[in-house]
């Protein structure tokens, strides 16, 4: 694996806690959001993550090995990479928190005032997680970066 790719790797993982600290970040905004356009309450959302194995489809493999063969391709093995994805930002389907107050504009013909069904501890929670699956990637990276470095000095 070339570092380019390890590079891709990273980057990948450092764009997906990123993208999933943004939706955390939105969750807490609207902790208290009673009214959406859709209607109804804010629903809480999740990131949903894919796994990037590197494999290449069987016609790619051929398509390499062709041109391998043909004398095309060099650093052959390297083309592909792993990493993650973000492959869906979902809602949240666990039921709204109900809290009775007849007075709230948003209140139903029994009083209650249906609440988003986002629960704080879990928010910050997943933004520990988040922040720290962050702090590693950024630490790969300097990894990387001080061995890219370390090889570039034995060539003096």
């Amino acid at each position: 694996m070339s570092f380019l790719s390890t590079m891709n790797i990273i980057g990948s993982g450092i764009t997906a806690q990123h993208l999933r600290l943004d939706i955390i970040s939105e969750n807490v905004t609207n902790i208290n959001t009673t009214r959406t356009e859709e209607g109804g309450p804010y629903r809480r959302k999740v990131v949903v993550f894919q796994a990037q194995d590197g494999r290449n489809t069987f016609r790619e493999a051929m398509t390499r090995a062709q041109s391998r063969r043909n004398g095309l391709v060099r650093n052959a093995g390297f083309e592909t990479t792993g990493g993650v994805q973000v492959v869906e930002i979902g809602e949240d389907t666990s039921d709204f928190k109900l809290r009775y107050d007849p007075t709230d504009p948003d209140a139903n013909e029994e009083g209650y005032v249906e609440l988003p069904n986002v629960d704080l501890v879990k928010e910050i929670t997943d933004a520990m997680a988040a922040s720290q699956a962050y702090s590693a990637n950024v630490t790969a990276f300097n990894v990387l970066k001080s061995v890219v470095s370390s090889g570039l000095e034995i060539g003096r």
